[in-house]
């Protein structure tokens, strides 16, 4: 996680610097680069996790690049040519424009995830206390969300989680942006979301109640028990599953009946879960041995079909 952070500061910076330090000397060549790098910076914006830089940092790096694109054709006016010259000029223009061709397709991809699928939409009520929140996966594809491998039946222990696939996954981040103090500390405590009670999204019955599994060190993970602690909340004929809670916080049981709004746990770092967060997800019931394996549905949360990156304020 943390080349990821570096990477994603790193690439974006490279590439506008080039934009100021190195523009193309020809009108079409400087064209390419500026078209390859705003594709780009699009792609990496809508499929990155931006916990760190934090969710706003693309909107800066595009504003960079405008500020790019005013001092680049500044600094070269008049081009020296309308189209590049020599063998070095169109190879720069080429590696922009096979640059640009392959982030087009997780451009376009991360833009698709953001319409939900034309049925079975589900709508719950925002699991979470006031505060400031980001989505780090949702949408309807794996562009932004990386619970939807689930449903690749080529991969047979899959089946047994195919439930969450349209699951989505929430950290409390401050005024800033950012869901912890430093990089990536290991212990839980440390970040934003851990502790914060987590409310019934429906109104329903609980069915499952899963508790006294501990917390994960970060990055540490639980694979053999991949929700941690968790609850299934029967909706009607569906399920509401939230997991990942501290243990021993559940404050329901199997039997017992809760409204909207109700609390359920608190959350922790328990189960597959590289850092502290909630995951929330909708299905048809599954099996008894297992639970998690029903139909998913996509959801709705407050109204909202919130997608990687969404930054979510309740009141």
């Amino acid at each position: 996680m943390i080349s990821l952070f570096i990477l994603q500061l790193v690439l974006p910076l490279i590439l506008l610097g080039l934009v100021v330090i190195l523009p193309s000397r020809s009108l079409l060549g400087f064209a390419v680069q500026i078209l390859a790098t705003a594709i780009l910076l699009l792609a990496a914006s809508l499929a990155g996790i931006w916990m760190l830089p934090p969710w706003w940092a693309p909107y800066v790096f595009f504003s960079i690049l405008l500020l790019a694109i005013i001092v680049g054709v500044y600094r070269k006016r008049p081009f020296t040519s309308v189209i590049p010259e020599g063998f070095l000029g169109w190879s720069v223009a080429t590696l922009y424009l096979g640059l640009g061709a392959v982030a087009v397709v997780p451009a376009i991809s991360a833009l698709a995830s953001r319409t939900p699928p034309p049925n079975g939409l589900v709508e719950l009520a925002f699991p979470l206390q006031r505060g400031t929140y980001l989505v780090l996966n949702g949408g309807s594809n794996q562009s932004t969300n990386a619970h939807l491998k689930t449903l690749d039946a080529a991969v047979p222990r899959f089946h047994a989680w195919r439930g969450q696939s349209y699951g989505v996954d929430i950290v409390q981040i401050d005024r800033f942006g950012l869901r912890v103090t430093g990089i990536q500390p290991s212990d839980p405590r440390a970040y934003r979301i851990y502790g914060s009670n987590v409310l019934a999204p429906c109104t329903g019955e609980i069915v499952v109640a899963v508790d006294g599994l501990p917390d994960m060190q970060v990055p540490e993970t639980d694979r053999n028990h991949m929700a941690g602690n968790h609850v299934i909340v029967r909706c009607g004929t569906l399920d509401v599953i939230l997991g990942h809670f501290q243990p021993r916080s559940i404050q329901v049981s199997i039997g017992t009946r809760v409204n909207v709004g109700d609390p359920l746990a608190r959350v922790g770092n328990s189960g597959n879960t590289g850092e502290p967060h909630l995951h929330i997800h909708a299905q048809r019931p599954g099996t008894g041995s297992e639970p998690l394996s029903g139909d998913p549905l996509p959801i709705r949360l407050s109204g909202r079909f919130l997608v990687r990156n969404d930054p979510v304020s309740v009141p």
